[in-house]
């Protein structure tokens, strides 16, 4: 490691202020930032941790909207979720491992975008709202690619907005040492039609497969996707599986999360 400032407010007006001027970087639960900072790949002059926020912690549902802290936990999330969006507390309590579950935090992995985490497709299926220290911002909008979104520098995400659909599950291929999704499917069904959101199988990162929601709109049953197919172009190719093997697990993921739904 190397010498660095760490600040750690208890408010997010007092975050704000010390991420202001130079070379300053807020830390979430760490999962992702403090392997970054040992391998000397970011070289922030203060770290200003999020995690002693009380406001920015917890989970509440009112009005078929279920509110979460960004700076809560995974483990919190799939407690405090279970009753009111079992989904998304199933998707929480499978990520990592306990100790990351302990440390991490949604609003962290939310801002950085990682291809393939877990989050993002549950707020893009969900059609979340992610609130900041200075707006709103519709999960359609928010990310913009790889390790890309709409956040401005400094901008904290402060809670999530998850409107709570009438069915919802998330099914997940897991690489089993990373344990993030190799290819992990959304699927949430409201009032206002289906939403199908992708992770872990796009290098563009997290993305809807609109030809299933519309398959899905007219007759939510997996049959109902059996007979699409994703492209494999834009897909991921690793040692963990070729392009072509993503494209696929796309429409498998995405079947077995409408059986669960």
């Amino acid at each position: 490691m190397y010498a660095f400032e760490f600040t750690r407010p208890q408010t997010v007006a007092a975050a704000v202020a010390a991420l202001k001027g130079a070379d300053a970087q807020a830390l979430g639960g760490g999962q992702t930032l403090i392997p970054t900072l040992r391998q000397r790949l970011a070289s922030p002059a203060r770290l200003v941790s999020l995690a002693a926020i009380a406001e920015m912690r917890g989970v509440a549902a009112a009005g078929g909207v279920l509110t979460v802290g960004g700076g809560t936990t995974h483990a919190a999330v799939a407690r405090e979720a279970a009753a009111p969006f079992p989904a998304l507390a199933r998707l929480a309590g499978r990520i990592g491992d306990p100790a990351v579950r302990s440390r991490g935090t949604i609003g962290g992995s939310l801002a950085n975008n990682d291809p393939s985490a877990c989050y993002p497709a549950a707020a893009l299926a969900a059609a979340a709202t992610i609130v900041t220290d200075r707006r709103e911002i519709a999960v359609d909008d928010f990310f913009r690619g790889l390790f890309a979104t709409a956040l401005a520098t400094g901008e904290i995400i402060t809670r999530v907005r998850f409107p709570i659909p009438a069915r919802a599950a998330y099914a997940k291929f897991l690489q089993p040492a990373s344990r993030f999704a190799l290819v992990g499917v959304f699927v949430a069904k409201s009032s206002a039609g289906v939403r199908v959101a992708v992770t872990g199988a796009a290098e563009r990162g997290v993305f809807r497969w609109t030809a299933a929601e519309t398959a899905l709109a007219a007759d939510f049953r997996p049959e109902a996707v059996k007979g699409l197919r994703m492209a494999a172009e834009g897909m991921i190719g690793d040692l963990h599986g070729s392009p072509e093997y993503r494209a696929h697990l796309v429409g498998v993921m995405t079947a077995r999360a409408v059986a669960a739904a």
